[in-house]
């Protein structure tokens, strides 16, 4: 299969860049809504609507759900793009409508995606919110599952820049987990079904971003819904999102997420997943949080009336500004990080730090600074 050409063939590309919102979701909802797939399932706090999107007419039934955290949106995109495909009456789209019913949630999160946070509009977390069920849109998630009696759930996330693939310098641009439904992380036939599609979705995945899949620790919490929805008896696979060298849009990402979700389903359709394939699963590297969005080397600073060589690690936050995304650059840490790693380093040879004000360097301010007499940093780039 030529996934290259199939995601070029079926990108959305109404959908762009890290803020999604309801706005920018429903015309497209609305276009390929040709058979009364699209429904008002419930309302968000704030009372915007909560879609459904159901296609297919299979056995094999699907929940997927994507931004439960408003500010994730790259599953978002990958979801419209497989959306897309499955209404192209490709040969493949057949397959796949014809082996599954898919129940997709395209927006669980459409205040969060509006005001682009990880939260609710009360400030709750809803992937902590699964015992409670203490808001709108958690409840109506479980109330889904609870009617559609899915067959595997596939829960659509982003992860953020820190994350490497193991202790390399590879980024974990995609990961994975089949979550525990236990405190002793035990495998049963519903974990290790969960286990062999990641297996399966990151074989492929190898062939584009070799050594940058990870797979995310498995510790068991029940207020997660992936771990709650395997405690009730159904196969998840948690679905992360993250960086890929110089991608902050996530559109590179975006592609390998779609990859997985295509190479998953085709798993699932031409296998019986009988197998065990759990110590491939735990081959995986799991993901470690060593990556800075930059790291400047042997700077020497003004420190307690001496000067020293030491480090910078910067990291980009996330801003909202009239419907944008802008990364600001802020001073995340100070010392000798030689157990971090920077997507962006650069080695400044004993120049001195000066920022026109204190020549101090204090964490988490917003970081433009001196090198030196020629060397200026930018929002955290070098402009020599």
């Amino acid at each position: 299969m030529d996934f290259e050409k199939l995601f070029l063939e079926s990108k959305v590309e109404s959908l762009f860049g890290r803020y999604v919102t309801l706005e920018n979701i429903l015309p497209i909802l609305n276009s390929l809504n040709q058979n009364d797939n699209l429904k008002v399932i419930g309302k968000s706090v704030e009372g915007k609507d909560i879609h459904s999107y159901i296609v297919g007419s299979g056995k094999m039934k699907m929940l997927l759900w994507s931004q439960m955290h408003g500010n994730e949106s790259t599953t978002t995109k990958a979801l419209f793009d497989l959306l897309k495909l499955l209404n192209s009456k490709s040969e493949l789209a057949e397959k796949l409508l014809e082996r599954f019913t898919f129940y997709c949630i395209p927006m669980l999160n459409p205040d969060g995606a509006k005001n682009y946070t990880r939260v609710n509009a009360n400030e709750v977390d809803l992937n902590r919110d699964f015992q409670t069920l203490s808001q709108p849109e958690s409840q109506l998630l479980r109330k889904i599952h609870s009617e559609f009696k899915p067959d595997f759930c596939y829960n659509l996330h982003d992860q953020r820049t820190i994350f490497a693939s193991g202790e390399t310098r590879n980024p974990a641009t995609v990961s994975f987990l089949a979550p525990s439904y236990n405190e002793n992380r035990d495998i049963n036939e519903v974990r290790e079904k969960a286990m062999n599609v990641i297996v399966a979705m990151n074989e492929v995945l190898q062939e584009f971003i070799p050594g940058q899949v990870g797979r995310f620790d498995d510790g068991f919490n029940l207020n997660c819904v992936g771990d709650t929805f395997k405690y009730l008896g159904t196969p998840t696979i948690l679905f992360e999102a993250g960086h890929f060298q110089g991608d902050y849009d996530r559109e590179i990402t975006r592609k390998f997420i779609f990859i997985a979700l295509i190479s998953g389903l085709k798993y699932i359709y031409e296998n019986d997943i009988v197998c065990n394939k759990t110590d491939k699963y735990f081959n995986i590297p799991q993901n470690k949080p060593i990556f800075y969005d930059f790291i400047y080397k042997n700077i020497k600073i003004n420190y307690d009336n001496r000067q020293i060589i030491t480090n910078f690690a910067i990291q980009f936050k996330e801003v909202l500004v009239e419907k944008h995304i802008e990364f600001v650059a802020t001073l995340a840490d100070i010392g000798d990080l030689k157990e971090n790693f920077g997507h962006f380093e650069f080695d400044a040879e004993g120049k001195v730090y000066s920022d026109k004000q204190s020549n101090i360097p204090k964490i988490g301010q917003n970081f433009d600074f001196y090198l030196g007499d020629n060397v200026k940093i930018v929002n955290g780039l070098p402009i020599v």
